[in-house]
């Protein structure tokens, strides 16, 4: 019976994956009973190889990819992993399941919705999810974005952002006025015209500089989140649009958050000089919303800590929950009649899936869930957690700054830190942090308990202390 088994496994596993050279192990002792066992083990390891040889996942290499993690199942701030271990959740899936995960209003949302229909185009087509979504984002955002594209990435809806800057000035007949601006350390998506207002030498996208649009680039600001801002900053800012605000579309940023980029945190008084600014030399002001929206900083919005006013907001991550893909684009009305009144007469952007009516309807499901779950506390509470629990870590000899706002902390080191080391570190602690350059940062479900929160800081604490979690530094 054993040797027919053994037999028939390469027929199974052939199923699963093209010829290759897979190595499974399986240290059992080999009775009857365990052949279920050893066959769930090794198509699962056979799963993996498949994965490792023939998967690309985001930024990892296919000579040496780092190490994934089968997910059998995800329930609120849990991810049980095929093996059954439970990990608490730390990164939001990328900071967008804010509810957590498998929330029966949101699935509830896809449910209904999918019985009617689960999409079609939006040229010459509407419906009610898109409509009643569209009303409540031109509620719930500043006054003046009162205009609505829906889209299907948040880098698409930086795409759509650039485009609508670049057209307005077409339209008004100043095709010079064809560049961006905006600040060092920022990112804003993968795609060719999100590419180029990231971070033109550190970020992750300067291999392809020589292809991009050349921008124009201003120091980050140096101000923290709690700090007036200082001279210098207000200086440079000034100086960029003396200098360059003829030539200069837009000027693009994610107000006081910069995710991806570093995660830096810094003073609302330079949104509100950068706002004077626009509105002085006539430059479009966009604000790119797409981490920091829904509640993330402790505002609905982290445009809510400035004065500043944008002429265009890009949405998405936490838009739908975390259920599915989608992101908006939102402008003034000035905006949308002076495309409108140009020479194309049209806005040239159309998404396949813009306004899908899952989408839309689990969107709108999740705004009305943070309107009824008391957001603000949660996120407050978050916060005075994590400054409790990881502020202290600015003292460890690896730690260069720690940074709290709302329901984002970070831990900034020295060292860069070794991904696929400390990661199979926190997994075996149960914990899901995904670290990226110098920084160990998480930015957790507004629902975590603070049980969860504090096992997840001193999981952080404890990481610190294992050298090989860490790259050397070279001289």
């Amino acid at each position: 019976t054993m040797t027919t088994f053994f037999q028939d496994i390469p027929k199974k596993l052939c199923m699963v994956s093209k010829p290759g050279n897979y190595s499974i192990e399986i240290n059992l002792p080999l009775t009857i009973d365990h052949l279920p066992l050893i066959e769930e083990r090794m198509l699962q390891e056979v799963d993996l190889a498949f994965d490792k040889k023939h998967i690309w996942h985001p930024y990892t290499s296919m000579i040496n990819p780092l190490p994934t993690y089968p997910v059998k199942s995800a329930e609120g701030v849990h991810i049980t992993l095929e093996n059954g271990q439970k990990l608490i959740d730390g990164m939001s899936s990328w900071w967008c399941a804010i509810h957590g995960y498998n929330h029966p209003k949101l699935n509830e949302a896809v449910e209904r919705q999918i019985k009617q229909m689960s999409h079609v185009m939006f040229g010459g087509i509407t419906h009610e999810p898109a409509i009643r979504l569209s009303q409540k984002l031109v509620e719930i955002t500043s006054k003046q974005l009162d205009k609505v594209f829906l889209c299907d990435s948040g880098s698409v809806s930086v795409e759509v952002a650039i485009k609508m800057a670049l057209q307005y000035w077409h339209s008004l007949g100043k095709p010079e006025k064809s560049r961006l601006m905006t600040i060092k350390k920022g990112y804003h998506g993968d795609t060719f015209g999100a590419m180029s207002v990231c971070d033109p030498v550190g970020g992750m996208h300067h291999i392809f500089s020589q292809f991009l649009p050349q921008q124009i680039f201003v120091n980050q600001p140096s101000s923290r989140f709690d700090e007036p801002l200082n001279a210098l900053d207000k200086e440079n800012l000034t100086k960029a649009f003396e200098q360059h605000h003829n030539e200069v579309a837009a000027f693009i940023l994610e107000p006081v958050v910069q995710g991806a980029g570093g995660m830096r945190i810094y003073s609302p008084e330079f949104l509100n000089h950068l706002g004077t600014l626009c509105k002085q030399y006539n430059v479009l002001l966009i604000f790119d919303e797409i981490a920091t929206g829904f509640g993330r900083t402790g505002k609905l919005f982290a445009a809510e800590h400035t004065q500043a006013q944008p002429d265009i907001m890009c949405l998405g991550k936490a838009l739908t929950g975390g259920t599915m893909t989608m992101a908006t684009t939102l402008c003034t009305e000035k905006v949308a009649l002076t495309i409108s009144e140009g020479e194309a007469g049209v806005f040239m952007h159309g998404p396949t899936f813009m306004a899908n009516p899952l989408a839309c309807s689990v969107a709108l499901a999740s705004l009305e869930l943070l309107e009824e779950t008391n957001w603000q506390t949660k996120v407050l509470d978050i916060e005075s957690t994590l400054q409790q629990a990881l502020t202290p870590l600015k003292e460890a000899p690896q730690v260069k700054d720690v940074r709290v706002l709302g329901a984002i902390g970070v831990v900034e080191c020295h060292q860069n830190i070794h991904v696929g080391e400390i990661q199979k570190f926190f997994v075996s602690q149960g914990v899901w942090i995904r670290p990226f350059r110098n920084l160990i940062y998480i930015m957790p479900p507004f629902i975590t308990p603070k049980a969860e929160l504090e096992k997840l800081c001193s999981i952080i604490q404890k990481s610190l202390s294992s050298p090989q979690h860490f790259v050397p530094n070279h001289s």
